[in-house]
């Protein structure tokens, strides 16, 4: 079976230190349409924690190596999409070993951007965790991949340094039956072996309005991610944040209209940006793809200052707040534990073990 990126149908997408400056006063001209930032008090939390020393994984399709507002975020990452040859066989790239770069194939580099796009570099905006590294694995290709290569992919990023794995992926809803009677195990004992080793795994819910987290979100050791919309209500598109172990939050994903303004804004490879926003190196898409990467950032800002993993998580779900209200601790349906808060997750003091 295959699992596809996550990201609603729009600009023609179908797919599934010193701290910096805040967005708001950086010198990244697109930092005022960054408004998924300020849902997340992203630039408060900078203040604090930037996110600096963290390597986030980029499992999905790729990243445009030469992008100006990745290429300095960059470590080395591997290539699992290899049509059936010998994996990996490639560098994290987003064109794909046939040379080509595939329009769904965007995907990885949006995402990636929107976790740790450079900050105050004169161009584009900033990621989440704007002093956090980039590991580019490419599992999926023209927007779909086999489990097997997501969960090389996995183990990849868990063997090589990430503190922090991004899945902007997911199969249909019904799957998790496969993994929850063994039928399926690749994904999900790649992410229980990232887990095992410290890394924080985060998942996309799904697109399809369903009541369940998508798998891999919906297995045991990932944070299954939900998507709102810029009045911070959940997108209309984004399935519930519900999975047994009820590790939900949500955050920023777009409305999903085609409204450059209502959706996020971030990297694709370089002249692949749509007249939707009038810049051929970015553009605004929307899904919880974009919502994962949110959190995967703040995830990463948290284990910059020394938390391990399940502190991470549990720091994200305490601090997390009910849409539209400052309410906190409480567990909705539709938006698992709440909107993260980036700033209140990264002043909670730091449990001692």
């Amino acid at each position: 079976m295959r699992l596809r990126a996550l990201a609603v149908t729009v600009a023609g997408l179908t797919a599934l230190a010193t701290p910096s400056a805040s967005a708001a006063t950086t010198n990244d001209p697109l930092a005022g349409q960054q408004w998924g930032l300020d849902q997340i008090h992203a630039e408060q939390a900078w203040q604090t924690s930037t996110g600096a020393g963290q390597v986030i994984a980029v499992v999905d399709t790729g990243v445009d190596l030469g992008h100006p507002d990745l290429r300095s975020q960059l470590v080395p990452g591997a290539t699992f999409a290899c049509g059936g040859g010998p994996a990996p066989c490639g560098d994290g790239d987003w064109v794909g070993g046939d040379g080509v770069g595939q329009e769904t194939d965007v995907h990885g580099t949006h995402v990636a951007g929107i976790a740790a796009a450079a900050a105050n570099n004169g161009v584009g905006g900033a990621g989440v965790a704007p002093d956090a590294k980039i590991m580019p694995v490419k599992v999926l290709e023209n927007g779909s991949g086999a489990f097997s290569e997501i969960g090389a992919g996995i183990r990849y990023a868990a063997d090589n340094g990430a503190n922090v794995i991004n899945l902007s992926l997911g199969a249909q809803p019904g799957t998790q039956l496969l993994t929850l009677l063994g039928i399926e195990a690749d994904a999900k004992d790649a992410i229980e072996y990232a887990r095992s080793k410290g890394v924080v795994v985060v998942a996309s819910a799904g697109n399809e309005t369903a009541p369940l987290c998508d798998t891999p979100a919906w297995e045991k050791g990932a944070m299954c991610i939900a998507a709102t919309d810029r009045a911070e209500k959940k997108a209309s598109y984004s399935n519930f944040g519900l999975k047994l172990d009820m590790m939900a939050v949500s955050a920023p994903g777009g409305a999903g209209d085609d409204v450059c303004t209502d959706d996020v804004i971030s990297t694709v490879p370089r002249g692949m940006g749509t007249p939707k926003c009038g810049n051929p190196d970015y553009d605004a898409l929307a899904g919880t793809s974009m919502a994962a990467p949110m959190v995967a950032g703040a995830a990463a800002l948290l284990t910059a200052q020394g938390r391990p993993a399940e502190q991470v998580e549990q720091v994200l779900m305490d601090t997390a707040h009910t849409p539209g209200s400052d309410n906190t601790g409480q567990f909705s349906l539709l938006t698992g534990h709440g909107v993260i808060d980036a700033a209140a997750a990264v002043n909670t003091p730091v449990a001692q073990p």
